[in-house]
């Protein structure tokens, strides 16, 4: 029963990790990819739809993003929904395709970036360490149930503690490699 309960707790925070890995790949680095678009929706017959569901996104060049979408008529609120997107690009429309050109960052952007990664790894740390508390919990009831004894509970707390600090860690090598990446010049 515990050891099924720290192997949840390992999945779950291990989807925490995954979550965050695609969550960085939104908040630019210099260059360009597709996942910066992944939170962009354009309002596409009046619902809001993820851009890569509308066109195909390429990167024909480091610093250029294409997008050639499967209507034309939607090439103005593809357009739209990118410049209010808040970030930072400023696409162009030649009637067939959409180019965005990925300026280089300023030294105040990156470092604007830089925070917005450690605020988002820091709200990370949070759901690790909210299902750390979960997990103890659980413990504590299983306890209180007479399913495990103190000496089992305690072990049990260590080995979720450890595991959490598994984890914490991780994110803060994931930051430190993020942040690493958007200060590149």
């Amino acid at each position: 029963m515990k050891l099924e309960l720290h192997k949840q707790l390992e999945t779950r925070m291990e989807n925490t990790i995954e979550a965050l890995k695609v969550e960085f790949t939104t908040i630019r680095a210099g260059r360009a990819n597709a996942q910066m678009l992944d939170k962009v929706r354009v309002d596409y017959y009046g619902t809001l739809t993820p851009v890569n569901q509308i066109g195909a996104i390429s990167v024909p060049e480091p610093r250029t993003l294409l997008i050639s979408p499967w209507d034309k008529t939607a090439l103005a609120d593809i357009e739209k929904a990118i410049r209010t997107a808040d970030l930072g690009l400023n696409p162009t429309n030649d009637g067939e395709v959409i180019r965005i050109s990925v300026p280089m960052l300023t030294e105040e952007r990156r470092k604007e970036l830089a925070k917005r990664a450690s605020k988002v790894s820091e709200e990370f740390k949070v759901r690790v360490r909210n299902d750390r508390r979960d997990s103890n919990d659980k413990l504590k009831k299983m306890e209180k149930d007479g399913e495990i004894t103190e000496d089992e509970l305690k072990k049990s707390q260590d080995e979720v503690q450890k595991i959490t600090d598994k984890y914490i860690k991780n994110i803060e090598t994931l930051l430190a490699n993020k942040e690493k990446d958007i200060m590149e010049v």
